[in-house]
């Protein structure tokens, strides 16, 4: 396993960000998006993620290059989603397979649940995605549905995984209504 760290991402990371999300829209089907977004949307997204208090982190290598990074945003945008989260995960071909995407992860649960959010959701392009399905069951997602044919890039219907990993109590206990999750740490 090469040498890697992580770090909260800042606004310097952007066009790293921007570079690692171009490879991943343009050769795989982690995420939907069929045309990569430039450095200006990248930094536009980046802001309204942590403005709202969402942890966003890079793994940076040995020789100070950001290979990969996570972040979490919200779920769904109606206000009963406002505990849930969904995680990504997006890294450089040269960085997979280092155990880099694990720790991303695992870090990123280790956050929202500081920050009060009470599920994480994996929505993966693919069911045959499985390095990405193997990453999830590894920090202990469980599988809790599959849309069928509902993304259609490269030209083939791809489906859609949905894994859940509970944060904290989940919903063993009642939430604190009068705190918004992500502005607890």
């Amino acid at each position: 396993m090469s040498a890697f760290t992580l770090r909260d991402a800042g606004l310097d990371d952007v066009p790293a960000l921007q570079r690692i999300y171009e490879d991943a829209v343009l050769h795989g089907t982690a995420t939907y998006e069929l045309m990569p977004p430039d450095e200006a949307e990248m930094t536009v997204r980046f802001r309204n993620l942590t403005g709202q208090g969402y942890p966003y982190i890079v793994a940076v290598d040995a020789h100070g290059e950001v290979v990969a990074y996570a972040y979490a945003g919200p779920f769904r945008a109606r206000p009963a989603y406002r505990w849930s989260v969904e995680d990504s995960i997006y890294m450089l071909p040269q960085a997979k397979g280092q155990g880099i995407g694990t720790a991303l992860l695992r870090r990123l649960v280790e956050l929202c649940q500081e920050k009060g959010f009470r599920q994480m959701i994996a929505v993966i392009g693919g069911s045959d995605h499985q390095p990405s399905i193997k990453l999830h069951e590894r920090v202990g997602f469980r599988h809790i549905g599959l849309f069928e044919g509902s993304g259609f890039k490269f030209g083939r219907w791809i489906d859609t995984v949905f894994m859940q990993y509970r944060l904290g109590d989940g919903n063993g206990t009642m939430p604190d209504e009068t705190v918004f999750p992500g502005t607890l740490g």
